[in-house]
C-alpha cells in the first residue's frame, strides 16, 4: 500500500511541474512589449492563396505565395540601405515558422546587404493571422521573426544589426476572413531602420 502512495505522489508531482513548466512557457511569450510602425505603413502584395491546411491554434491553411509576388512595398525606409527590387515580406505556412524554399534567396540578397554594411540595422517583425489565442499567435509571430533572424545571422550578418518584435495577430496586413486574407497576414517584415 505505501509504495502505491509514494508512487501516487511522484506521480503528482511530476504532473504538478510538468503543468507549471508549460505554463511558465506560454505566459513569457503572452506579452511583448510594440514597436511603432515607422510612417509608410505596411501594404503588402497579395501572394497566391492556395489550400494546404487546417488547425486548431495559430494560423490558417498555408498560400502558395512566391517570392516575386510578395511585393517590396511593405518594410520600412525606402533608402539606399534596403536592396533595391527585393521582397521585404517572407510568407509562411499554416502553423509553422519554416522558411519556404522561394524566400530563401530573398533572405540571401538581404543578408548580403547587411553583411556588406556593417551600419545598417533592420527589425525583424513577426505576425500571424487572427486564428488561435492571442498567447500562442505572439509565440508564433515570434518563432516566424527568431527562423529569419537565424537564416541572416548563418549568412553572416553580426547580431548587432538585427532586432525582433512579434506582434502576432495585432497587426493584420488585410483584415477579412478566409484564406486569402490569412495568408497576406503569416508573415515576417523586414523594416530598415537607417
Amino acid at each position: 500500500m505505501s509504495r502505491n502512495v509514494a508512487t501516487t505522489r511522484t506521480m503528482t508531482w511530476a504532473m504538478a511541474i510538468a503543468g507549471l513548466a508549460a505554463w511558465l512557457s506560454l505566459a513569457g511569450c503572452a506579452h511583448k512589449s510594440a514597436v511603432k510602425t515607422p510612417a509608410g505603413g505596411a501594404a503588402v502584395a497579395a501572394p497566391g492563396s492556395g489550400q494546404d491546411g487546417a488547425g486548431a491554434n495559430g494560423d490558417a491553411a498555408g498560400a502558395n505565395s512566391s517570392a516575386a509576388n510578395a511585393g517590396t512595398a511593405g518594410g520600412g525606409s525606402e533608402g539606399a540601405s534596403a536592396p533595391a527590387g527585393v521582397a521585404r515580406l517572407i510568407y509562411f505556412d499554416f502553423d509553422s515558422s519554416e522558411i519556404r524554399p522561394e524566400f530563401v534567396s530573398v533572405i540571401a540578397a538581404h543578408a548580403h546587404a547587411l553583411s556588406a554594411n556593417a551600419s545598417i540595422r533592420v527589425r525583424l517583425e513577426g505576425h500571424s493571422d487572427e486564428r488561435g489565442s492571442p498567447e500562442y499567435n505572439i509565440g508564433l509571430g515570434e518563432r516566424r521573426d527568431q527562423a529569419v533572424r537565424r537564416a541572416l545571422l548563418l549568412q553572416g550578418v553580426a547580431e548587432s544589426q538585427l532586432t525582433t518584435v512579434s506582434y502576432g495577430e495585432e497587426r493584420p496586413a488585410v483584415t477579412g476572413e478566409g484564406e486569402a486574407a490569412w495568408a497576406k497576414n503569416r508573415r515576417v517584415e523586414i523594416f530598415y531602420l537607417n
